[in-house]
């Protein structure tokens, strides 16, 4: 057990899927996986772990923000002994030339945030993908006939804001896309020599306001959550 999870040292797999909200985790064991077990729900955070097509995985949520991933990465890393993280969320786009339900593999997040200097005195504002990860969901998503974009995205602490205009940061490194994660999760197996990954579903287009509907959300959810779990077989 971690401060923060309650599963038993062996019940979290090598690899875990880690979506943000602990009920996509939910729905990511009952649909996808078999012989699935809730190993945690520690303030509801729900962890599962179970068999994809005979290999074993791990699902659980990060909650939202660097400073919720951040600790959940991390103890999964140190205290599970967890080798491969894979980030799998929604995100909106800058950008008109991305359309609702591009898939995107996140090369590296920029992002204001402190975390990695205060945390591990990693300096600058971009951190790369880690590990051989982001090459495997580009070589899977190419057997599947799934098309995914490679691209720069920003990690915002910020959901909400008065200035609409691009961030700098964002606008520095070419972002095509916001979320509020991979950053940290980044920073945290660059310290720890880990594996992680992020594959984002685009649910709105910033500059137009389209977004997918609840309606959508499923089926547009389907396609990274089978990526991710297809990825975790090859790894």
């Amino acid at each position: 057990m971690s401060v923060h999870i309650a599963a038993e040292k062996g019940q979290i797999a090598k690899t875990v899927l880690q979506p943000g909200d602990p009920l996509r985790a939910k729905y990511i064991a009952d649909h996808f996986l078999t012989d699935a077990k809730l190993v945690s729900q520690t303030r509801n955070v729900l962890y599962y772990t179970g068999l994809y097509k005979g290999k074993e995985i791990s699902v659980g949520a990060s909650g939202m923000g660097i400073p919720s991933i951040g600790i959940y990465s991390y103890e999964l890393f140190t205290q599970y002994e967890v080798d491969t993280i894979i980030r799998i969320g929604t995100c909106g786009a800058y950008t008109s030339d991305l359309k609702l339900f591009d898939l995107l593999n996140v090369e590296n997040s920029a992002s204001e945030s402190t975390y990695a200097k205060f945390a591990w005195g990693i300096e600058g504002d971009l951190i790369a993908h880690q590990g051989n990860v982001f090459n495997v969901i580009t070589e899977t998503a190419q057997k599947l006939g799934k098309e995914i974009l490679k691209t720069n995205i920003h990690t915002s602490d910020i959901f909400y804001r008065n200035d609409q205009n691009l961030p700098d940061v964002a606008t520095k490194y070419n972002c095509t896309a916001v979320e509020m994660e991979a950053f940290a999760l980044f920073a945290n197996a660059q310290h720890l020599g880990k594996n992680a990954a992020t594959i984002l579903t685009v649910s709105d287009i910033i500059p137009t306001g389209e977004q997918i509907s609840a309606n959508e959300r499923e089926k547009a959810l389907k396609t990274m959550i089978e990526l991710a779990l297809e990825t975790g077989l090859n790894l």
